[in-house]
């Protein structure tokens, strides 16, 4: 059966004080407020990984993760973080293939797939994205867009690997914009990325595997979307900041 996460990508926001008091308050509330078997995972800027590390061991239901990772051991790589130096600190998860990083730093496929090698090596679930711009959606070539990034960042993989990964649909166009895939969107492409799994490692491991919406989802839009049948959960961006709107996301799942 696959699991329900609620993933929260903070980006590059929160100093050091900020980042450990709204950790606090995320895991407090999930405490007190969660009693569901969904899965809450927090991925943060990399100086925050060790302390909320330590907050989150005691909570069985809490995790942490990194937002990217170098694909090499280590080495002469001023600036960058290594598999093992983020497993070390208590992360679980890696965001990788996030959008930002596509456009904004060059990352192809073919890099990609050597950071999901480096991840599942050190025994870190890749959260790996996947999603299509705006252009490519108007032009209809997204479910194209889509294969091609499975299968250049994830499907060289052994079925037991690929068994470790969490999938994440972010429509670029959503992200940051306010726009949102309509629950029927979503949940066609989602349909359509599990279909492929399924023709890559089979039916029982395409139903085992969760797939995140990413792409403004919040408190008010939530429920409709983790209602459809192959959105396993969220990928959550700016409503991660908010501990209330982010607990409020984590509670759909508790109906």
């Amino acid at each position: 059966m696959r699991k329900n996460i609620v993933a929260g990508n903070w980006k590059m926001n929160l100093d050091y004080e900020k980042g450990l008091s709204l950790f606090s308050e995320i895991v407090n509330m999930v405490k007190d407020e969660v009693v569901g078997n969904q899965e809450v995972v927090v991925c943060s800027p990399a100086i925050h990984l060790y302390s909320i590390g330590k907050l989150a061991s005691p909570v069985s239901n809490v995790a942490i993760g990194a937002q990217n990772i170098h694909q090499a051991e280590s080495g002469a790589y001023t600036g960058e973080i290594s598999a093992n130096q983020v497993k070390s600190v208590g992360a679980s998860y890696v965001i990788l293939g996030h959008s930002e990083r596509r456009a904004y730093f060059g990352e192809t496929e073919a890099l990609l797939a050597e950071k999901v090698n480096a991840a599942l090596q050190h025994g870190l679930a890749p959260i790996f994205c996947i999603g299509e711009t705006k252009d490519e959606r108007e032009s209809g070539k997204f479910f194209d867009v889509i294969k091609a990034q499975l299968e250049g960042g994830v499907f060289h993989l052994s079925a037991e690997e690929f068994a470790k990964v969490v999938l994440a649909y972010e429509p670029v166009w959503a992200i940051g914009t306010g726009l949102t895939a309509s629950p029927e969107q979503a949940q066609e492409v989602h349909a359509f990325i599990r279909e492929r799994v399924s023709a890559q490692y089979g039916k029982e491991i395409a139903d085992n595997t969760t797939i995140l919406y990413g792409g403004s989802c919040n408190p008010g839009n939530a429920k409709d979307l983790f209602s459809q049948n192959d959105i396993d959960g969220g990928l959550i961006g700016g409503a991660s900041l908010k501990s209330r709107d982010f607990l409020d996301i984590v509670k759909v799942f508790n109906d």
